[in-house]
């Protein structure tokens, strides 16, 4: 596949402060242009949630509330996350999660699709015990050298995501085998179910 032929596309994750629904607590966008991850013009951003972050949601990301305490408030970033993600393809590993709550953050916000690269890999990789970011992570073997931060902070995650892509894109011809594969049903980009033939 000539992944320089891909729409404009950013891998993005979220991290949030544990609550049910969740504030924001850390947004990272990373482009994928010509089949590379740019770290040059990504996007990163910590923001104070409205909520305290649980202690559980802290073990994960280490994004504690003292931490976040001087960082700006959703309001004050919103308009940046928006600009960045535009009307671009978005792709995320277990994409409908990060996908309804950038919406909610964003309800102006709607991009032209999304792939998933859980979804991907189940297609890709059929019969492999786990599809979480760690199992396919020791599956693949990414090169993860240049991902900043560690695991389970936004910016790693969204890397190590984009290797993911990049290197599963490698078993597809064409980008819409390439989205019939990742995109889940219901969300942006779902290639449209064909029609039965009739006799009219």
């Amino acid at each position: 596949m000539n992944l320089s032929s891909w729409p404009p596309l950013l891998v993005v994750d979220v991290e949030g402060n544990g609550a049910n629904p969740p504030d924001l607590v850390e947004v990272a966008a990373l482009p994928v242009r010509a089949g590379r991850p740019d770290t040059s013009t990504a996007g990163a951003w910590l923001t104070k949630p409205r909520h305290p972050v649980t202690p559980r949601a802290a073990r994960i990301h280490g994004l504690t509330n003292e931490r976040l305490a001087d960082m700006p408030g959703w309001e004050e970033i919103a308009e940046q996350v928006h600009a960045l993600l535009g009307t671009s393809w978005i792709c995320a590993h277990h994409a409908h999660v990060d996908y309804k709550v950038l919406c909610e953050h964003l309800p102006r916000w709607q991009p032209a699709g999304v792939l998933d690269t859980l979804r991907l890999a189940k297609a890709t990789y059929p019969g492999l015990a786990k599809y979480s970011l760690d199992a396919l992570i020791d599956h693949v073997q990414p090169d993860l050298s240049a991902a900043p931060g560690q695991r389970h902070r936004a910016t790693f995650d969204a890397y190590a995501t984009a290797q993911l892509l990049i290197t599963m894109a490698a078993h597809y011809r064409t980008w819409d085998q390439l989205v019939a594969a990742a995109v889940p049903p219901g969300l942006p980009g779902a290639p449209e179910p064909e029609e039965e033939p009739t006799l009219w």
